[in-house]
């Protein structure tokens, strides 16, 4: 992933997604109005942000782009 420094931005941007997408969920969750589906919605963008990156990282894994590190 030293060779691509790109894919290294693109990772971390989407974890902050993630993140941000998870954050929101809890604040729509436990302070938005009662019956609002914002949190759901919140968390459904979290779930298909997740299993993208999982299907991007695997992508990129097998196409030789990234290649595990050894956590000797």
């Amino acid at each position: 992933m030293d060779n691509h420094p790109v894919i290294k931005y693109i990772v971390i941007g989407l974890l902050i997604l993630i993140l941000g997408a998870l954050a929101t969920a809890f604040k729509a969750l436990f302070r938005g109005p009662r019956g609002s589906t914002a949190g759901v919605k919140a968390l459904t963008l979290r779930v298909g942000l997740s299993i993208g990156l999982f299907v991007l990282l695997m992508v990129l894994y097998a196409l030789g782009i990234i290649e595990p590190r050894g956590g000797r």
